[in-house]
């Protein structure tokens, strides 16, 4: 098992750890009906909060940012030698979890996506692990929620008796609604992005060749190319220029700025 800390990625604070301390974080947060932000963060997901500073200030509040993507583990091992052997991507961890929470009889909770994306993930994933225990799940609004609406939900969610929430409404809505949720429930919390889609069997994955080289970008840039060749086209360039900078000794500052609003996407 390997946790190094927290490390200061372009100014977002990326835990540099592998499969094992993840889900033992979340696992003890669970048992324990503690509080727990977590998200996966690829290189959109940093550079969200680069580019951001009040998402930069919700994302640095989270308790652990995992590096999802292969760049965002090649970064910590460059700036920190951090020498982690594989990045922790968040379909996996997701799995990885389920599989330890029915292992301990721990409910959880999906959030998320489509009515049908988060019915067939309840089946297929109740099917690959019989004991895990489904509190509920329930597909996500596609807007801002109400005040009521937040509160509802929070009710709904505690009385089910759940003991992880995992979250897919995509970045950088899912770490929003994370970070909005976080204070109001006393149990981790993953955001996990097309993890729902992908484990519906609603969304295929890039080859595993790709998703080892970095490559899962391109991969989906070619299914979706309308709608994600600006976040690639310009995102992934300036993430790279920027770690090239961080490495020639530039500072970037992690304070952000705290959101004035609330704004719980659903």
């Amino acid at each position: 098992m390997l946790n190094l800390g927290k490390k200061n990625v372009l100014g977002i604070m990326v835990s540099a750890l592998d499969y094992e301390a993840a889900v033992e974080r979340v696992m003890t947060a669970a048992t324990l009906s503690l509080p727990l932000a977590v998200t996966a963060l690829a290189v959109h997901g940093v550079m969200t909060g680069v580019t951001d500073l009040e998402h930069q200030y919700r994302l640095n509040s989270f308790d652990l940012i995992v590096p999802d993507g292969q760049p965002v583990r090649w970064a910590l091992n460059l700036l920190y030698g951090s020498k982690l052997q594989d990045r922790v991507y968040g379909p996996n961890l997701m799995l990885k979890v389920c599989k330890a929470a029915a292992t301990k009889n721990l409910p959880v909770y999906f959030y998320g996506s489509s009515a049908n994306v988060v019915q067939k993930l309840s089946m297929r994933l109740s099917e690959r692990f019989p004991d895990l225990l489904i509190a509920g799940a329930e597909p996500s609004k596609f807007g801002r929620l109400s005040a009521d609406e937040h509160e509802q939900l929070v009710e709904r969610i505690a009385r089910s008796g759940a003991a992880i929430v995992f979250v897919g409404l995509g970045c950088p809505r899912q770490e929003v609604f994370t970070f909005e949720l976080r204070s109001a429930l006393a149990l981790p919390i993953l955001a996990v992005g097309a993890a729902f889609a992908f484990h519906a069997g609603s969304l295929p994955q890039a080859p595993r060749w790709m998703q080892d080289r970095g490559l899962e970008w391109l991969y989906r840039l070619g299914r979706e190319p309308s709608r994600l060749w600006k976040r690639y086209v310009f995102l992934n360039p300036l993430f790279v220029g920027f770690i090239a900078l961080q490495m020639l000794g530039r500072r970037f500052d992690t304070g952000g700025r705290k959101p004035h609003t609330q704004q719980l996407y659903g």
